[in-house]
């Protein structure tokens, strides 16, 4: 029987820390990138993805999954993020794209072009979800609940 790599409910951190990323720099990874989109649940609109590539001794307090923090926080977050991270890349698909393929290949695309807008070259791209985005140029990893298990993902959120 097949097992998951995903944690169960129960096993999920109280909120997402740095021990995926802790493990890829002991592997000699030394910019890991967090990628997550958001406009997935509407039905119009665009998605926007970001990927985010944290410093480790800096990283900023309190990051989370964007849905559990209050505006307050996300917003004093952001901030954060953008002053103190390695790089930050971001990428808006319209709503065309979207209908074009469909909203899980344009959410890749996006993570995808995302990463590839980062300013710093990762060497491994964590992805929330079950796909990594096809195309990139380093390995990745995905991560089912990964806004809850990786502060990059949560940066990214």
């Amino acid at each position: 029987m097949a097992r998951s790599d995903s944690p169960t409910l129960f096993d999920l951190p109280l909120k997402p820390d740095f021990s995926v990323e802790a493990r890829l720099h002991a592997k000699g990874c030394r910019a890991v990138a967090g990628t997550d989109e958001a406009g997935r649940g509407p039905l119009a609109g665009p998605v926007v993805a970001a990927a985010v590539i944290l410093d480790p001794d800096r990283s900023p307090p309190g990051l989370d999954d964007s849905k559990r923090m209050n505006r307050r926080a996300r917003e004093t977050a952001f901030d954060l993020i953008l002053s103190q991270a390695r790089a930050v890349g971001l990428c808006s698909m319209p709503g065309e794209a979207i209908d074009a393929a469909d909203i899980r290949k344009a959410s890749l695309e996006a993570m995808h072009r995302a990463v590839a807008a980062l300013s710093v070259t990762a060497d491994h791209v964590l992805a929330y979800g079950r796909d990594v985005p096809p195309g990139l140029a380093c390995p990745g990893t995905a991560l089912i609940k990964g806004d809850q298990r990786s502060v990059s993902i949560a940066a990214a959120s």
